[in-house]
């Protein structure tokens, strides 16, 4: 609500929906059959201040360097990282969820019964911080939406079907086939049926003004950028 704070966003609707609306929907399935999740982010329950501000404590951010991390967390794109890495616990540091897409999930919880972010933090904290099993893109994205706007952040849900994944960073999504028109299991580029994501509205006084806005987050664990 404040003129001067990095996440400043002037219009009252776009408060209530991306700041204070503690219900919202996820877009999930697939181009031709679009279906719409109930997702209840709850981002004002009891404890769950304390289950975030944990959160930061417990980053490898905040252990590597304690002073430089706790000096940062005014900063909105700083605390955005800290957080897209802590809603995974794939890089082991004791991260909300863990990613699964194949195999069995007997033993834990199937990704597609969750419909709100609250029972899993509670669970993260009641099991000493270990990671639920088990997460997909728009648990990752539902729970990351919940702890940044409980943070002050407006954050919102992104899904984008038939997304692309380029794992050779070419710009391109590449098929191979034979002479005979037979495909080939070569190269590893993908399309996702959908893929969801984060984006979170600040300045960017790092890149200029054409850049404030909405920025995107993904808390999905993939493969490393840049090491």
């Amino acid at each position: 609500w404040f003129s001067g704070d990095a996440v400043h966003m002037a219009n009252e609707n776009e408060r209530q929906e991306y700041v204070l609306n503690e219900n919202g929907i996820i877009f999930v399935g697939n181009a031709k059959y679009i279906e719409a999740r109930g997702w209840y982010y709850g981002q004002f329950q009891d404890h769950l201040l304390n289950i975030c501000l944990t959160m930061l404590d417990l980053s490898l951010y905040y252990r590597q360097d304690a002073a430089m991390d706790v000096s940062r967390r005014g900063d909105p794109k700083y605390v955005g990282r800290v957080i897209s890495s802590m809603i995974n616990g794939n890089d082991n540091d004791n991260g909300v969820l863990l990613g699964k897409w194949q195999g069995s999930f007997h033993s834990h919880e199937n990704p597609s019964r969750w419909d709100g972010s609250v029972v899993i933090l509670q669970k993260w904290r009641q099991d000493n911080y270990k990671p639920v099993q088990y997460g997909q893109c728009w648990v990752f994205a539902g729970v990351m939406c919940t702890v940044l706007r409980c943070l002050g952040i407006p954050t919102r849900l992104v899904s984008n079907f038939n997304s692309a994944h380029d794992v050779d960073r070419n710009l391109s999504i590449d098929k191979y086939y034979d002479s005979s028109g037979k495909s080939l299991n070569i190269g590893k580029d993908s399309t996702w049926d959908y893929h969801v994501w984060n984006e979170s509205w600040f300045i960017r006084p790092d890149l200029g003004t054409p850049y404030n806005g909405w920025q995107v987050l993904d808390a999905t664990p993939q493969e490393q950028s840049k090491g």
